[in-house]
């Protein structure tokens, strides 16, 4: 069984982006002759679609004159944040600020989302003076939030406004205003928050990525916050969670038959046993590899050889300690399917397959 890991994947997704590229214009070709509703222009409807993708591009990349001293003290405003970012929002910015909380939060930077209107019924007591608030509006004039900033200021929190008018009262009113303004939205007729919300979007994610590397956040880190997702298996599932342990772990005893070791093998079902000494230390193993070799040797009998004699010695072993995806690797290198674990005395205390890190989804 060959296991893929992180680096392959990338490699398969940059086949796949390759493969993409190549069949670009026949996937355009193809789509256009798909389209068959007597109102809908296949040709326009590709053009619209680029032009939108043209004029967000050059929203984001405005951004680029945007990043300036007012970022550098927003940056500071946040890091230095005794308690959390509050970021809130109306509307389509409301959906921009839950994603920057969501994306700060899993970053390193503790973070929530409040909505506005809300806000002004109750939730306004879920901001603290610690607290460091972080509000979007485009047009900076958003009532809901215009409303509740005089309490905030009057508790000295820290506003930092993200905005795409300088001139409005949401930006006069911040400690920090973030220019979000772009050149034009992506909606005909300028009135969908298209470009805007994408270029509030980017500078959140600015915020958040420079933030998490101040902080010196680390994929370890990343992975105590997302602990279902792939990474999170990964980099935080130890051998001790996933191995048998006591009865459940194949062994016999350095004197023992082959026939002695092959009842412990299917008794135990991990397709391995264990041979250690009279003090419990690991002398070798034998595995299913091992039998199938014996039963090609002429010269063995199965009933009273010596399991000695074809085990294998210093066998690969690993530590409880250790990660899982660890035994997954040492699988995949060695081109072994079980491993046994040992303690600092070389003593055998568990034992698992492939079969076992498949199950917690290591591999």
């Amino acid at each position: 069984m060959v296991l893929k890991f992180g680096r392959r994947r990338k490699m398969d997704v940059f086949r796949t982006a390759a493969t993409l590229v190549s069949t670009d214009m026949n996937a355009q070709t193809q789509a256009a002759r798909a389209i068959s509703h007597p109102l809908l222009d296949a040709n326009a409807l590709l053009r619209s679609a680029q032009a939108v993708i043209a004029t967000e591009a050059r929203a984001i990349e405005a951004l680029h004159g945007h990043i300036d001293a007012d970022f550098l003290r927003a940056c500071q405003l946040m890091f230095e944040c005794a308690g959390r970012v509050v970021v809130s929002g109306m509307g389509k910015s409301g959906h921009i600020a839950r994603k920057i909380a969501a994306t700060m939060a899993s970053t390193g930077t503790p973070a929530f989302f409040v909505h506005p209107a809300e806000a002004s019924h109750g939730d306004l007591g879920m901001i603290t003076q610690k607290d460091v608030v972080l509000a979007l509006s485009n047009s900076g004039e958003t009532d809901e939030l215009l409303m509740i900033l005089p309490l905030i200021k009057r508790q000295g929190i820290a506003l930092i406004a993200m905005t795409g008018n300088p001139d409005s009262s949401l930006a006069r009113l911040a400690d920090v205003h973030l220019d979000t303004s772009v050149p034009a939205e992506a909606c005909p007729l300028d009135l969908a928050p298209t470009s805007s919300t994408t270029a509030a979007l980017v500078m959140g994610d600015a915020l958040a990525i420079a933030l998490m590397e101040a902080r010196g956040f680390t994929d370890e880190d990343f992975a105590r916050s997302h602990p279902a997702g792939s990474l999170g298996r990964q980099l935080l599932l130890k051998i001790s969670d996933v191995m048998h342990t006591g009865e459940q772990i194949p062994a016999v005893g350095a004197a023992a038959s082959m026939s002695e070791a092959l009842f412990e093998m299917t008794r135990k079902g991990l397709g391995m046993t264990a041979i250690v000494d009279a003090d419990g230390r690991l002398a070798g193993v034998f595995t299913d590899g091992d039998l199938r070799r014996a039963v090609d040797d002429g010269d063995v009998d199965l009933r009273t050889t010596p399991v000695t004699r074809l085990m294998t010695a210093q066998p690969k072993t690993i530590g409880a300690d250790k990660l899982a995806v660890e035994a997954a690797q040492l699988m995949e290198a060695h081109k072994i399917h079980a491993l046994l674990v040992v303690d600092a005395d070389n003593r055998v205390v568990g034992a698992l397959n492939i079969h076992d890190l498949l199950r917690a989804r290591v591999v």
